[in-house]
């Protein structure tokens, strides 16, 4: 039986299958044109009979793919291919992202084989920190942050994937069901996330605090029998602090880093985003602080957890779950068989004439044309110039505030979006984020020649470029593995991560056998490669005239270069 190599969009080549999720499955993929493996992650064919999601889904990728940071995973490309699929299926537009090929393990099968040491857990925390520092600062909400998005490495180093998916997953969708069964569990959605609020930079500061409480405790902070159940937690129930999680399963020391570490966990999964860390830079440095040592009392932990949740809900339910026990369990002593008969219908007659009188009440007020409203719409400005926009929320009673943000996809000057999006209802007198293009992003190559390779190296990662091929060539006048030229010439402005070809010293000149020539010639033709001529005398062979070269102190090939060269001749009688 033969199979068929499926090659997407003429250039990638689909291999083995090496991961599975709810919207896409990976694999391990080759590079034909630039001769490197890479992971192809292809989405699932019912997304991508979404137009609007499909086109959606480019530009997040386009606008990923901008983003190069060691703990981010890159993004090479992405498009779309019509390549029937094995089975029979009809070619149709799927939509297909080539990134990084990362070695070693998701965060969440380090997980799965229990508590991650806190020393380990504080590093991973750091890592997806730092990924969402530069993210956010790029302008990039992640918006599903979970271990089955952070990679670690064999060396221990964290990589987190999916920049920009879950947004062209989201807008997509209309209701969490929807987005859950997308984009897979919702243990580690943020409240506003549940409720189908706007979302912020801060929601993935919750959902990596959610990721740090199980990476300490080997569990999630709250479980249901279904997401939305999980979701419902994650809105109104306070968590409890990590170290009273299992606790006798940590040594004494184990256990009082992690006390140190739950007041920072508990203010990261703060309900209120306003209450939470205000950005990444600030989390990790509430985590590095905790290396001291520092343990929270109860008093204090309580306190703190009461200013974040407030009274607990888990106290209603409690009391209800209770009162529901009370009225079904046969197997207590009671000293009456349930309340008394006349106190229910009392009650349930006392609630009917409370709901009459409200529902009277909201029927007779008539709403009256001189009622002052504070409400206005976010009206759409994408594509515009920033003084329409700015002039359009004007008249609408809303404030502009420019941020400019390099974009390929828009045209420089035009406006990419608002945040809040178009239709969002807003108090009047509100600001509203306007993102203005300045076209695609630019980078300065920098002055490579005279570097070597490994500085070179250095100074295109530092300029946010990559290292293509390096390609020696005998220079007789440089030493090894010093840059002679640049396939782009130093201060041009490119793209970031354009590839930039090396051509390097290889060291060495090459030695041509100068046997049988004058002394002259050969010493003329060693000073033009560099080399230098050290005549030597041979009195046991009979002079010539004029001098000729008997022999040579280095064989013919490549010699390093400004060597000196010895060449022997004949003054014997």
């Amino acid at each position: 039986m033969t199979t068929t190599t499926r090659v997407m969009a003429g250039r990638y080549r689909v291999d083995d299958l090496i991961g599975r999720g709810g919207m896409a499955h990976v694999h391990r993929g080759y590079d034909l044109t630039l001769g490197r493996e890479v992971a192809i992650k292809i989405l699932d064919r019912e997304l991508a009979r979404d137009t609007a999601f499909r086109t959606r889904f480019r530009m997040e990728a386009q606008a990923a793919s901008r983003m190069s940071h060691p703990s981010i995973v890159r993004v090479f490309d992405a498009g779309e291919d019509a390549t029937a699929e094995a089975g029979g299926s009809p070619a149709e537009p799927v939509p297909f992202i080539v990134m990084e090929l990362v070695p070693g393990d998701l965060l969440k099968d380090v997980i799965a084989r229990g508590p991650v040491p806190v020393a380990d857990a504080v590093r991973y925390a750091d890592g997806i920190l730092e990924a969402l520092e530069y993210s956010h600062r790029a302008g990039v909400v992640h918006r599903d942050i979970k271990p089955g998005n952070v990679k670690i490495t064999p060396g221990g180093t964290v990589k987190v994937m999916d920049f920009g998916i879950a947004r062209a997953v989201s807008d997509s969708s209309s209701t969490v069901a929807e987005t859950t069964q997308i984009i897979g569990t919702a243990a580690y959605f943020s409240p506003e996330q549940a409720k189908g609020e706007q979302v912020d930079a801060r929601t993935d500061l919750y959902s990596a605090g959610v990721v740090l409480y199980e990476m300490l405790t080997g569990r999630q902070p709250f479980r249901g029998e279904s997401p939305v159940a999980v979701a419902y937690q994650h809105v109104s129930e306070t968590p409890l602090a990590p170290s009273e999680v299992h606790d006798e399963e940590h040594p004494a020391a184990e256990l009082q880093r992690i006390r140190a570490l739950d007041p920072v966990v508990l203010r990261a999964m703060a309900k209120d985003p306003f209450q939470r860390y205000p950005d990444a830079a600030s989390f990790r440095a509430a985590i590095a602080a905790t290396a001291t040592g520092s343990v929270p009392s109860k008093k204090q932990l309580t306190s703190l957890t009461s200013e974040l949740y407030g009274a607990s809900p888990r106290h209603a339910q409690e009391t209800a779950r209770t009162l529901r026990q009370l009225s079904t369990d046969t197997t207590m002593t009671r000293t009456q068989s349930g309340p008394p008969v006349a106190w229910i219908w009392a009650g349930v007659a006392l609630l009917i004439v409370l709901l009459a009188s409200v529902l009277i009440w909201v029927m007779a007020i008539k709403p009256t044309a001189d009622v002052p409203t504070n409400s206005r719409t976010v009206p759409s400005v994408t594509g515009q110039t920033y003084d329409s926009a700015a002039a359009l929320l004007t008249k609408n009673d809303l404030r502009a505030i420019r941020i400019d943000q390099a974009d390929a996809t828009v045209d420089t000057g035009k406006v990419i979006s608002t945040d809040p999006e178009a239709g969002t209802q807003m108090d009047k007198g509100q600001s509203v984020t306007v993102y203005v293009s300045t076209g695609a992003a630019e980078v300065v190559v920098p002055q490579l020649v005279g570097l070597s390779t490994s500085a070179a190296k250095d100074a295109l990662a530092k300029a946010n470029l990559q290292l293509g091929s390096v390609i020696q060539k005998n220079d007789p006048h440089t030493q090894h593995d010093v840059v002679l030229a640049t396939s782009v010439q130093a201060e041009t402005k490119v793209a970031p991560g354009t590839v930039v070809d090396l051509v390097v010293a290889s060291g060495v000149v090459t030695l041509n056998d100068l046997t049988g020539w004058t002394l002259d010639s050969a010493t003329q033709a060693l000073q033009q490669q560099g080399l230098t001529a050290n005549p030597v005398e041979n009195p046991n062979c009979k002079a010539t005239n004029p001098k000729t070269v008997a022999s040579m102190s280095a064989a013919p090939g490549d010699v390093p270069v400004q060597s000196t060269i010895d060449l022997s001749y004949c003054t014997g009688k």
